[in-house]
């Protein structure tokens, strides 16, 4: 395949490509994360395990051709809530891949206040699961609280580390281990889902993901130790999965400095 485009960088934990430039609105104390109406969650597991699901499924086949190795791990957790960690290469499709692969139980992402500021569709990005990240440390409570009840109800929170978009990128960034204290703090499982990119017929990509876990915290470590242990675990497992990698729709290239 032709090399389509090339992306130039210099940092790989905090540059964004993704190309929508949207302004974030701020997650304070005031933010709702848990609706209390039986209208509002009704709908919102209608929009987001019933209704959206066809869409999701075709987009992910008719334009990736997606194809998942090792649902069945997730399976064997049916009954339990558990985080999933992923490479963050498309804007759209990383909103459901996750969600695809342990389907029917409801899954939840961490995103970005951006995620939750278009007015127009905000309410719709919030009932498919975005619990954003909270703008002050007044929000923290009902931030943690939240992550915590989606957990203790048997559904699955999933995270992108990397934080930033990277369009088709084949590799994996490094990543801080901030947001692995979650299952550490709530005694729970978490899997990684990593995309690849690879070729079929002349010259085509499709997305095949790797799902792998469990992965569980060391208890005998002190917190950062657990934190840094399983975020190593995780990334060490992401790289070794991306190696399937075999071609390049975007090329990026490191600037010299």
């Amino acid at each position: 395949m032709e090399e389509r485009k090339v992306i130039y960088y210099t940092d790989e934990l905090n540059e964004e490509f993704s190309t929508a430039k949207i302004e974030p609105r701020v997650i304070d104390e005031n933010y709702k994360y848990i609706h209390k109406n039986p209208i509002w969650n009704i709908t919102a597991y209608i929009v987001q395990n019933i209704l959206s699901m066809p869409i999701k499924v075709l987009y992910a086949k008719i334009k990736f051709k997606i194809k998942y190795i090792g649902k069945d791990k997730l399976k064997k957790y049916k009954n339990e809530g558990y985080f999933i960690y992923g490479n963050h290469t498309q804007a759209f499709a990383d909103t459901f891949i996750p969600s695809i692969a342990n389907y029917p139980k409801r899954n939840y992402f961490i995103v970005n206040p951006e995620n939750v500021s278009m007015k127009l569709l905000r309410t719709i990005v919030e009932m498919l699961g975005a619990i954003p990240i909270p703008s002050n440390k007044k929000a923290m409570k009902n931030f943690l609280e939240t992550i915590e009840k989606r957990v203790q109800n048997k559904y699955s929170i999933t995270i992108y580390p990397e934080a930033h978009i990277w369009p088709y990128y084949t590799k994996i960034r490094p990543f801080k281990e901030v947001s692995f204290k979650y299952p550490i703090q709530l005694s729970k499982p978490s899997f990684c889902i990593t995309n690849t990119y690879q070729q079929y017929g002349k010259d085509k990509i499709k997305i095949v993901s790797y799902i792998d876990g469990p992965f569980f915290p060391n208890k005998n470590l002190q917190m950062k130790e657990q934190q840094q242990e399983l975020r190593n675990q995780i990334y060490n497992t992401m790289v070794e999965r991306s190696k399937n990698s075999n071609i390049e729709y975007i090329k990026y290239v490191k600037k010299e400095i």
